[in-house]
């Protein structure tokens, strides 16, 4: 009896000493970093890829504790959890309230007066009219640094939208200093990630990213400021939020669905949020071009806009043109270059590469003709 006591007495405190062991090596390394605040006025974000690392070190980050929650949109699921195909079939796509029966053309007319009331919408000239401190260069890091943080704690692609729209309208009505640039946009992560997430992370969790940079009391002022400002207003229209829709009527033809069309459709969207110039378009309209686009990439010899489509999302090829040639100029890096937190997502197997497909270098003007 004695002995096997002794035994458990060794095998507990041989595991408690592992466990203890495991949790020193998982703690991060104290490294000094450079605070988003102490950035000069950035003005090689329209560079090529070759420039690409120079802005990823200038902002503080600091590595996540390790969460297990993972989310997963429904139509993506499969594909992200395993290598194989999933099996889906464009009824199981479309099975769903918002794409058919009584309640889809309700809900879509709902959904676009929405997304257009003034009191949900930025102003689409603010770092111009607003801001003094604050350029569109610095932003776009900012938003390129936050996709990380949402990759770093498995956020669902809407916070990250919901996040950028909130930094969005607070700027149109708040003036900012740079040194809080970076506050303000792990408070809007942590307002969407409540909004959104099952789990949200913490308040400390958004601290840490930051490599405390901010202290908790910092971060919690900073998020009832959001609020008030914003009136508690959370729930707006983002171009995710059309963005399904919008891909499952392109490939209704599909006799199953192009999981290749849909991340490739999700990266260009993404792509977007980098780009102050796309402040001023409606999330639909950038939901549309998403789409135009990637059906010009997939199958650049065909016409991306057909007559069907164009009825569902209520936009012509030539109300789309402006915003696709500039998501365009993303895609090919001729834009925001040195930003690079999307495109290596999407350069992931799981998201089957589409951030390296080949694209022609112009779109045929004839394109943006009515079909």
């Amino acid at each position: 009896m004695a002995e096997t006591q002794n035994s458990v007495r060794v095998t507990r405190a041989s595991k408690k000493r592992a466990t203890m062991a495991s949790m020193a090596e998982d703690q991060p390394a104290t490294k000094k970093r450079v605070v988003l605040g102490e950035l000069s006025n950035i003005q090689n974000v329209t560079g090529s890829l070759p420039q690409k690392r120079r802005a990823k070190s200038q902002i503080t980050k600091c590595k996540p504790k390790k969460r297990t929650k993972v989310c997963v949109a429904p139509t993506i699921k499969a594909a992200v959890l395993e290598d194989n195909e999933p099996k889906l079939s464009i009824d199981d796509i479309l099975d769903d309230p918002e794409m058919k029966g009584p309640y889809s053309s309700d809900i879509y007319s709902y959904l676009r007066i929405m997304e257009a009331e003034p009191k949900r919408r930025p102003i689409p000239n603010y770092i111009e009219k607003i801001q003094t401190d604050v350029s569109a260069n610095m932003r776009g890091v900012l938003v390129d640094w936050m996709v990380e943080v949402a990759e770093e704690y498995k956020l669902g692609p809407d916070s990250l939208y919901l996040s950028i729209s909130y930094i969005d309208r607070y700027l149109s009505m708040n003036i900012l200093s740079r040194q809080r640039l970076q506050l303000l946009g792990v408070s809007s992560m942590l307002i969407a990630s409540k909004y959104e997430e099952i789990t949200p992370p913490h308040v400390e969790d958004f601290c840490y990213i930051t490599d405390n940079t901010y202290r908790r009391d910092e971060v919690v002022k900073m998020e009832a400021d959001i609020l008030k400002s914003l009136n508690f207003e959370m729930g707006n229209p983002t171009a995710k939020t059309f963005l399904r829709r919008f891909t499952n009527i392109a490939q209704e033809d599909f006799k199953t669905p192009s999981l290749q069309l849909e991340f490739l459709g999700h990266y260009l969207a993404e792509l977007s949020l980098l780009d102050y110039n796309f402040v001023k378009f409606l999330p639909s309209l950038v939901a549309a071009s998403a789409v135009f686009l990637a059906k010009f990439i997939m199958w650049p010899k065909l016409h991306p806009w057909g007559s069907n489509i164009q009825q569902y999302t209520g936009y012509k090829p030539a109300d789309l043109r402006s915003s696709v040639l500039l998501l365009h100029d993303l895609y090919m890096a001729r834009r925001g270059g040195s930003l690079i937190a999307v495109r290596e997502k999407y350069k992931l197997h799981m998201f089957k590469c589409v951030a390296m497909m080949p694209s022609p270098p112009e779109i045929p003007f004839s394109y943006f003709e009515e079909a």
